[in-house]
């Protein structure tokens, strides 16, 4: 078949053609597709994505591949890769050197497995081939320490001036736990709270990130109004389960984030099915449904559930992840599936809020 001129108006075009699997918007949102050096006589191509998909490549390859391969015959060689950009920044707040992009994860109330997701939730992003760093900005109860393996009494290096987070599973991780004795009771007010996570954001050494994963304190009161306005957070990843209570404080933390300008990523419903190991038996044990109403209601994406898996407690505890100790595991392909709607949601709204090109008017 003979060579067709494609410019970069029609690639462009043939991509916005185009569904992203995942997020259902066109994928010319979170990709760009070039033209690259011909391959033994084929046409070559480049599918270029605002982020990580290492091991799932063929998601967007084929739809790609299909297109092209309707202009140019089937002998069209086409490479899938990434390249994760910074999120435009619109507060005073600096971003923290070499992190690209600042992803919190947020509950407005306790006990729906928030740092359990925001864990599982950076190792999922690393799985799929992302840089990434884990704050544990949850002061008064630090959890990551443990939930890694991280024994206590361990302490990250320090010149007196910088800090070195401490690295596990390929994370670098920074945690108030790791500078104090976890067994006694942090009695600090709020702005006590505040100047302590901006020291550990702002004075942690941390090395090139695409993610840095932030694990907010649970609520809605004035010290996550106050870190919510003080980090300069690309967006946030709200927790919930599906019983009417906890929805009811998710819809509180939805609307925090509205008044502070963070956009929302989406929501996740944590122990939204329950599936017996031995009888196979499946039980809605806090109800069904209410995450995704939320997501309707407040015009925010719906980024799936998790299920209630027995024994996740007792992985958590000994710090063995699931994205990591058993990564074939039901729980850790859902956890991985997160990463990769959270990261594709983040891409979409940075390509909505980047800036439009400007016009400069030259004096003759």
């Amino acid at each position: 078949m003979p060579d067709r001129p494609t410019n970069v108006e029609q690639l462009s075009g043939l991509v916005e053609s185009i569904q992203n699997p995942i997020l259902q918007e066109p994928l010319s949102n979170t990709a760009r597709l070039e033209r690259s050096d011909r391959q033994e006589g084929r046409e070559a191509f480049r599918l270029t994505l605002a982020f990580p998909v290492r091991g799932l490549e063929s998601l967007y390859e084929n739809p790609v591949r299909g297109a092209l391969e309707a202009l140019f015959g089937p002998s069209v060689a086409l490479t899938v890769d990434s390249e994760i950009p910074a999120f435009p920044q619109t507060g005073s707040q600096p971003v923290p050197a070499g992190v690209l992009n600042l992803i919190a994860v947020a509950s407005a109330k306790g006990g729906v497995g928030k740092s359990t997701v925001a864990a599982n939730l950076a190792l999922g992003l690393s799985a799929l081939g992302a840089r990434v760093g884990l704050l544990d900005a949850d002061i008064y109860g630090p959890s990551q320490p443990a939930m890694f393996g991280i024994e206590p009494g361990v302490r990250p290096d320090s010149d007196g001036k910088r800090i070195e987070p401490l690295t596990r599973y390929g994370i670098a991780l920074m945690s108030i736990g790791f500078l104090v004795d976890i067994n006694q009771a942090m009695i600090w007010r709020g702005p006590m709270v505040t100047q302590a996570l901006q020291q550990l954001l702002y004075q942690t050494h941390w090395p090139e990130l695409d993610y840095l994963v932030i694990d907010l304190p649970p609520g809605t009161g004035d010290i996550q109004l106050t870190l919510a306005q003080r980090v300069p957070l690309s967006g946030a990843l709200v927790v919930t389960t599906p019983q009417d209570i906890a929805i009811l404080d998710a819809r509180r933390g939805i609307r925090l984030f509205e008044k502070v300008a963070v956009p929302v990523l989406g929501i996740v419903e944590n122990m939204s099915l329950y599936h017996c190991p031995q009888c196979g038996h499946e039980a809605q044990v806090f109800g069904h449904g209410g995450g995704e109403a939320l997501a309707e209601e407040c015009g925010v994406r719906w980024l799936g559930k998790l299920p209630l898996v027995p024994g996740l407690c007792e992985q958590m505890d000994q710090g063995a992840p699931p994205v990591v100790s058993k990564p074939e595991s039901e729980l850790a392909r859902a956890f991985v599936t997160l990463a990769h709607r959270t990261a594709a949601s983040l891409a979409s709204l940075a390509h909505a809020r980047a800036p439009g090109p400007q016009i400069i008017i030259e004096e003759n």
